[in-house]
């Protein structure tokens, strides 16, 4: 990193008043459109800002400027200052205004006159190093921890005996509720089809859904269940078992108490 931007960085939390902070980011961000790294660089920073997602702020020397073009777009942040935006136009292809930056300091703000930002899904792909990155900015301070329990667990639509297991995986997530993954095999499939339905975690990966088929006394419900056919190495080891959402199946036992 630059002694500029290394001035920028170690000023951020005289300048935050508890709103944003700026921390470096040592690993390597590549931002692909149309088939070239626009962005490849080792000295980005996390911004951070109460109540968003963190953001790649990444020094324009590391973004391929000759596909830039400057639009007449503005907006003003009243942490931040005032944005301008540049398209990105690379032949046919086109991203309308999906880089901005702050050219000058805001009044008691961060200086980040040398650094851009891009909208993530104008992009056709990130990489954190070697390893794609999907959504949005992973946080720093997001921890994935699966871990392989004994515990019982017995999950129920209605009175129904859907899932049992006595060889769960424990996944704990930063922030939200464990999630109790089933093995595949312990699942009782026949209740269960496959939904079209996919999301994707940039700290697990991509999942699929299952919808309960329903029997002659309970109805169908879609996507009640999912897992990830293949996780991040983070997520390791729920690959392949099963989730369900407590709030929308009738209850989860987990050692004989409700959850």
């Amino acid at each position: 990193m630059s002694t500029a931007l290394t001035h920028a960085v170690d000023a951020q939390t005289k300048a935050s008043n508890g709103r944003i902070a700026l921390e470096p980011n040592p690993r390597r961000i590549r931002a692909f459109f149309a088939g070239h790294a626009i962005a490849d660089t080792t000295g980005s920073v996390y911004l951070f800002e109460r109540g968003r997602l963190p953001v790649y702020y990444i020094p324009l020397a590391d973004v391929r400027t000759e596909f830039l073009v400057p639009t007449s777009t503005t907006t003003h942040c009243p942490w931040k200052g005032d944005a301008t935006y540049w398209n990105i136009e690379i032949g046919d292809h086109h991203a309308e205004d999906a880089v901005w930056s702050y050219p000058e300091q805001f009044d008691g703000s961060l200086d980040l006159s040398e650094y851009v930002a891009f909208y993530w899904d104008r992009m056709d792909a990130w990489y954190e190093e070697d390893q794609q990155v999907f959504v949005h900015a992973r946080d720093p301070y997001v921890r994935i921890d699966a871990l392989p329990s004994s515990r019982h667990v017995e999950v129920f639509v209605g009175d129904v005996l859907v899932a049992e297991t006595t060889r769960p995986r424990l996944l704990f997530e930063t922030g939200l509720p464990t999630r109790y993954y089933i093995p595949r095999i312990d699942v009782r499939s026949e209740y269960f089809a496959p939904s079209p339905t996919t999301t994707a975690c940039p700290y697990k990966g991509t999942a699929s859904y299952l919808s309960f088929t329903g029997t002659t006394e309970l109805a169908p419900i879609e996507d009640l269940a999912w897992f990830y056919p293949f996780t991040t190495d983070e997520a390791s080891g729920i690959d392949d078992h099963v989730s369900f959402y407590p709030e929308r199946v009738g209850k989860i036992l987990v050692d004989g108490a409700e959850i």
